[in-house]
């Protein structure tokens, strides 16, 4: 395996950083944005980095998952991932909020939700283009675990991690607390 992957994950943080820190986008308050010094992370590790096959139902059920301002959004529970973390076996559903995306959203709680990182959970975004090898496995890599943007501030309304996506394992990689 290359550090390419290390590299680009590098960059995507600083990018990440400066935005958040100057742009009248950002999520973060603009009274916080002067004095933002950049995001916490885990350092970058490759045991968090999985290439997995997404077992993929043949009904996709349509669930309806919280948010974090008491509302609702529904999703396409459209596969499963299964691996291994610290030799404890775990999986994880992914989603899609429409049949025809190309992309599968993964949002998880885990045991340093609350204390380390967030604590309604975070998310994994997998593109198929940047997620998806050559043999169809998707790339599930916890060092580009990251904050909902309801972690900065209330003005948003996030999604929640389903229960069926709450870890009792620690995954020590990706974006910590703000």
């Amino acid at each position: 395996m290359t550090d390419d992957w290390r590299r680009a994950l590098e960059t995507q943080r600083e990018e990440k950083d400066q935005y958040f820190g100057e742009s009248r986008h950002s999520p973060l308050p603009p009274d916080e944005r002067e004095s933002f010094d950049g995001l916490e992370y885990y350092p970058i590790d490759g045991d968090y980095r999985f290439e997995l096959p997404l077992e993929e139902y043949d009904d996709p059920e349509r669930v309806t998952v919280g948010t974090s301002t008491d509302g609702e959004r529904e999703y396409l529970r459209w596969g499963q991932f299964r691996f291994t973390v610290d030799g404890e076996d775990v999986s994880l559903q992914a989603y899609k909020a429409d049949p025809d995306d190309d992309r599968l959203w993964v949002p998880f709680r885990d045991a340093t939700s609350g204390d380390e990182t967030y604590g309604a959970g975070r998310y994994l975004d997998l593109e198929a283009d940047r997620h998806r090898t050559d043999d169809g496995t998707w790339i599930l890599d916890f060092n580009e675990a990251y904050n909902p943007t309801c972690a900065y501030s209330d003005r948003y309304e996030c999604p929640l991690p389903p229960t069926e996506n709450w870890l009792e394992v620690a995954i020590e990689a990706g974006e910590k607390a703000y």
